[in-house]
Parts: structure tokens; C-alpha cells; sequence
């Protein structure tokens, strides 16, 4: 098992449908039959069984029978097991998700303790378990009698839904960790009592009636089985290319847009694109470029987005990327780059934020060192992006977009460049590059100095902030280092 530093939270994690693309039981069923556990005969029902799990996940005929499976093993040789637990492991491992690897990684950069807890006996699925590097198993336990044969009973609880939160409470108690701090991921509508326990409740490929309740109380969705790195899919379908193709449509008549340059993303492999920030319109601009490029990105953004209603669960489901500014961890850039080496797009504002009062007005843009240490971790290409005009669409003072604009709309300008040189011997000037190709990219009024009137200062901020307009921290706040 792998080791990890203590902490107070872990992250358990479901098997069948969660951790695997499909259901353990025919690999397992053939490696039991390869080392004489089972006879050659199929079982009755097997395979329909099967097809209806993977199709829609556990249902309580199917768990009536799992419960009663330890009758059926029992006069099993233990050593036979788990031969061929070990034997099935490899292959199990080949239908681990896709995107589990790189879960796994965000849980073990934060020092959790990384649990599988599944209703699979222990000793079929700890193999995988160990190839998995994961820290322990919580699972089923079969009792053996002295000769070393299962003897038919259960040892312990049976760790299905309450049964399973029950085990796990008793492995946090041990272990010292505090389910409210806790993580846990499942596909299963029986596993919402575990799910309701923990402080990060994940449906993972929900069975439809998950998907109910996962609605209901706001966990996130996720799916585990898109390629390492890209955007999450409904059905098979990325989300965020759904809504591309939405923006090709006049939905935004309070809006028009003119971009220039596009042909300078490329139309596949990994690339960096980089803007400036002037407004919470920014996003819906890079959208447009996307969908004229025909691309899907991945992009970086506040933990505040994250963490908003509704919104923050849409982010996560286009694949977005949260970053905890001022915590000093590269966990974000570490995800940012599984995704370019995936052949993704990747998108940030380098700013960080919108700049505020007299900043807002600077010819000169500063930015954050993310992509540039991105360009350098990766070699991939980085495209800026100069956007204009979003400010009067969604100025920062408005809770919403001034929606009434349809009879003059205003023009937003989205200019695409040419790659940024990046020399990769300091972030901080690379960084200063990536910014000057941005500013190149802007109308001309925008390298010029000029002193904002109050109401023009009034809209860079908050509706709620009754501060010195004139202040001058905040370009002194900017950039960070993080």
C-alpha cells in the first residue's frame, strides 16, 4: 500500500462503475474459474445480471444475491481465492476510469489517506487495491474456518449501504479522521447514506436515481471516464462542446462580438491560451473563440467560482480547474499540465482577478506566473488572447448582464496573436511577454494613461464596496507568486 502523511480527512472510493468502467464480477468469475475455484459452468443469470449493472448500476435483486453469494463460496480454498484475485488484478486494472489516476493524485498531494470501500470481498479486490497503491480496503470479509476453507458465514458487517457508512465510520474512528472533512465518490443510489456523511460527496456516473438526489442536494457529477485530462461528458458527450455549440446560436443579443486571429489556436495538441481580465463576461468571449475553433479547453479559475451554487458545480462538469490563490500549492498547475499532456487546451487569465479602480486603468498589464511555468513544465504552445468590450457588457458592479442592451448592443473584440516566444530561464519574464503580447492585442486606447472619472472607477468594483475609489493597494497587491 502507498504511504501518505497523516490527515484528518481520506477519500473513499466505490469500485464497480466508480473506480472501474463496468462491473468487477466477470473478470473476477474468470480468474475463479481459471484457478479451479468455480466450475466451467455458467452460472444462471450471470450475464444478464451483468448487462443490467453496467447499464444501470445496483439494484436490490442483484444485492439480494450478492448478500447470499457467501452460501455459494462456501468450501472455497482461501489460498485458491487469492491466487486468482491476484491473477484478475492486472486486468482489472486495464478498466480502472480513465481519470482516476489523476483524482488520485490531487487526494495524495493534500496527504489523504486514499480508501477503496466496496461490498466485494476483501479478498478479491485487495490485489487490485495494491496495484492501485491505495492505503487501505474496507470491504465484505468472509470467515474461514481452521482448515483455510470460506465457511459460509460473513466476518463482520455485510458493507453495503448503511453497512458500508457503518465500516467506514469504524475506519475513521481508528484512523483518526474526520468524515466531515471527508471525500467520497460512488455511483450508487444505495451509497447516499456514506455520500451524506462526508463533507465532499462525488456521484460518479450516477445510477438515475443518484443522479436525483445528487441534484437535489448539489453534489457534483462527475465522469471518470474521459481521457486523462479532458473535459467531463454526458452520455458520451463533452458538456462544455454541447454549450459551444449553443454560443453558435444568437443567445446573447445584448452582445456582439468580432474575432480576429483564431486561426492561430491550433486545431489539435496542447496549447496555452491566455487574456486579459476586464470583466465576469470574460468567459462567455473565450467560449466564442472555442466554438469558432471548434475546440474544447479546460480553464483555471478562482476557488470562489468553485464554490458558488449551481455555478460552481457547472465549472467542475465543463472540467474547469480550481485554484486556491495564496495557498502555495501547485496542485492546480500539476492538473493543468495531466490535461496538456492529454493534448488539451488549458485557459487562464494570468491577472488572477479583475484589477479594481485606478488598476483597471493601467497600460500596463501584470500578470501571475501559471502559464508561464505551464509553458515551461510542457513545451506547449502559448496563444494570447486580447479581449475588449466585456466591461460594458457585465461591469463588475452588476450582479448580472445588462441583459436590456438588445437595441445597442455593445461590440466586444476578441484578437487572437501568435504564439508567445518562451524562453523558460525566469517566470517572471516570460510572464512580462505573455502580458506585453496581450496589451499588443488591445485597441490603442488601452496603452494609453488617462484618469477614469468616479463612475468609471465605480464599476470596477464591487456594487457592495464603499471604499477609496482611488485607492492605489490594489496594483500594489498585484501579481502574486502563486
Amino acid at each position: 500500500m502507498a504511504s501518505t502523511a497523516r490527515s484528518s480527512s481520506a477519500a473513499f472510493f466505490d469500485l464497480d462503475r466508480t473506480l472501474l468502467a463496468g462491473a468487477s464480477g466477470p473478470v473476477i468469475s474468470k480468474a475463479l474459474r481459471t484457478a479451479g475455484v468455480l466450475s466451467d459452468k455458467a452460472i444462471p443469470g450471470e450475464q444478464l445480471m451483468t448487462r443490467i449493472f453496467n447499464s444501470y448500476g445496483e439494484t436490490l435483486p442483484a444485492m439480494a444475491l450478492t448478500r447470499t453469494a457467501v452460501n455459494f463460496a462456501k468450501g472455497w480454498p482461501l489460498a485458491s481465492v487469492r491466487k486468482a484475485a491476484a491473477a484478475a488484478a492486472p486486468e482489472l486494472l486495464s478498466i480502472v476510469q480513465p481519470r482516476v489516476a489523476e483524482l488520485f493524485a490531487e487526494h495524495r498531494a493534500a496527504g489523504r489517506p486514499i480508501v477503496l470501500a466496496t461490498t466485494s470481498p476483501f479478498e478479491l479486490v485487495k490485489p487490485l487495491a495494491d496495484l492501485l497503491g491505495m492505503d487501505d480496503v474496507i470491504a465484505t470479509r468472509y470467515g474461514v474456518d481452521d482448515s483455510g476453507l470460506f465457511d459460509g458465514s460473513i466476518d463482520g458487517r455485510f458493507v453495503w449501504s448503511k453497512g458500508k457508512l457503518d465500516a467506514v465510520r469504524d475506519w475513521a474512528a481508528a484512523a483518526g479522521v474526520s468524515l466531515a472533512d471527508s471525500f467520497a465518490y460512488s455511483d450508487s443510489v444505495f451509497d447516499v447514506p456514506l455520500l451524506s456523511a462526508v463533507g465532499h460527496a462525488f456521484a460518479v456516473n450516477p445510477d438515475p436515481n443518484l443522479r436525483v438526489v445528487a441534484l437535489a442536494r448539489r453534489w457534483p457529477q462527475l465522469s471518470l471516464g474521459d481521457p486523462k485530462g479532458t473535459i467531463p461528458s454526458l452520455a458520451g458527450i463533452s458538456l462544455q462542446r454541447i454549450l459551444l455549440e449553443l454560443a453558435k446560436l444568437p443567445v446573447t443579443p445584448y452582445a456582439r462580438f468580432s474575432v480576429s486571429g483564431e486561426s492561430h489556436v491550433p486545431t489539435e495538441g496542447a496549447a496555452i491560451l491566455v487574456g486579459n481580465h476586464r470583466s465576469y463576461f470574460d468567459p462567455l468571449a473565450m467560449g466564442m473563440l472555442l466554438s469558432k475553433v471548434g475546440r474544447t479547453a479546460r480553464f483555471l479559475g478562482k476557488k470562489e467560482v468553485f464554490d458558488a451554487p449551481l455555478v460552481g458545480q457547472l465549472a467542475s462538469l465543463m472540467g474547469g480547474i480550481r485554484v486556491e490563490r495564496g495557498t502555495g500549492s501547485d496542485e492546480p498547475l500539476k492538473r493543468a499540465v495531466v490535461a496538456l499532456e492529454a493534448g488539451e487546451i488549458v485557459g487562464l487569465m494570468p491577472e488572477g482577478t479583475i484589477p479594481r479602480g485606478l488598476a483597471f486603468f493601467d497600460p500596463v498589464l501584470v500578470g501571475r506566473w501559471g502559464a508561464a511555468r505551464l509553458a515551461a513544465m510542457t513545451g506547449a504552445p502559448v496563444i494570447p488572447v486580447g479581449i475588449w468590450g466585456t466591461e460594458h457588457v457585465w461591469p463588475r458592479n452588476a450582479k448580472i448582464p445588462n441583459v436590456m442592451a438588445v437595441a445597442n448592443p455593445p461590440l466586444v473584440t476578441i484578437n487572437v496573436g501568435e504564439p508567445v516566444e518562451i524562453k523558460g530561464r525566469s517566470a517572471d519574464a516570460d510572464t512580462k511577454r505573455i502580458m506585453k503580447a496581450i496589451s499588443a492585442l488591445l485597441p490603442a486606447e488601452s496603452r494609453t494613461k488617462r484618469t477614469p472619472t468616479d463612475d468609471e472607477l465605480r464599476r470596477t468594483f464591487p456594487s457592495s464596496y464603499t471604499g477609496d475609489l482611488r485607492a492605489t493597494g490594489e496594483a500594489a497587491r498585484r501579481p502574486g507568486t502563486d
